[in-house]
């Protein structure tokens, strides 16, 4: 590899013989193109850098600032709850909550292309103003799930004064206070279904035991009657409407 390039750039110190034909100029080197997702005149260097930094910081913006972390954490307690280690699978979990996901933010989605994106493509704003236009749909969404004792407390630890209104609030204290709420908000959840499952597990394992049946483990008989009791009810039609009903 080493000598192939050293002979490429032998060959690019002499001219190009008179029968290989014109060679076609290139752009200059302080050309600028225009892409429509990065303004009218950005570099395409930096246009490429900020599209890296923006797809690797999407799996940590996808976690902090949207429902992501609550339908997720339902999802395997639900799992848990009913027995079934690898059934629904964690793929299938993780692709059920990331359609939710875009079911719930794409009224927020929308709201940032109207105020953000669009007028930065543009030219109307710069990228800074963009992301500031953007954050307030975003924010505004945020602060309808924070609990007040999760928002002081990040407010504590952060030293910042508190604002007259809480859409003035950092994000640096917005997104510790959301996932935290999320989380709590989804192992209530899960605690909740928990206890119907909870109770078939106790009368299936005391009939086990009171009749002898130490060799077959009550888990065994369990789990079918929880998937029954699971089906009949149209659990994941419950879930689901309850998990989006608490988003609106």
């Amino acid at each position: 590899m080493k000598s192939f390039r050293f002979w490429l750039g032998l060959l690019a110190l002499f001219p190009a013989p008179a029968w290989a034909g014109p060679t076609i100029p290139g752009p200059p080197r302080d050309a600028t193109l225009g892409w429509s997702g990065f303004g009218q005149s950005g570099s395409v260097p930096w246009s490429i850098v900020v599209l890296l930094t923006v797809l690797t910081l999407l799996p940590a913006m996808l976690l902090c600032m949207t429902p992501f972390v609550r339908l997720l954490v339902v999802f395997h307690f639900l799992r848990q709850a009913l027995g079934t280690q690898t059934a629904p699978t964690n793929q299938t979990l993780l692709g059920l909550a990331l359609v939710l996901t875009f079911f719930l933010m794409q009224p927020v989605g929308v709201a940032i292309q109207q105020t953000s994106i669009a007028p930065f493509q543009q030219g109307k704003i710069d990228a800074w103003q963009a992301v500031e236009a953007g954050s307030v749909p975003l924010k505004s969404f945020m602060l309808r799930f924070v609990r007040p004792k999760d928002e002081s407390l990040f407010v504590e630890l952060g030293r910042v004064s508190r604002p007259a209104r809480p859409e003035d609030l950092p994000f640096r204290v917005v997104m510790p206070a959301y996932i935290l709420s999320e989380l709590k908000a989804g192992f209530q959840i899960g605690a909740v279904l928990f206890l119907p499952f909870l109770v078939i597990d106790m009368v299936v394992a005391s009939i086990t035991t009171s009749v002898g049946m130490m060799q077959l483990p009550p888990v065994v008989i369990s789990t079918p009657l929880k998937l029954l009791l699971f089906v009949m009810v149209d659990g994941w039609n419950l879930l689901i409407g309850s998990l989006m009903r608490s988003f609106v």
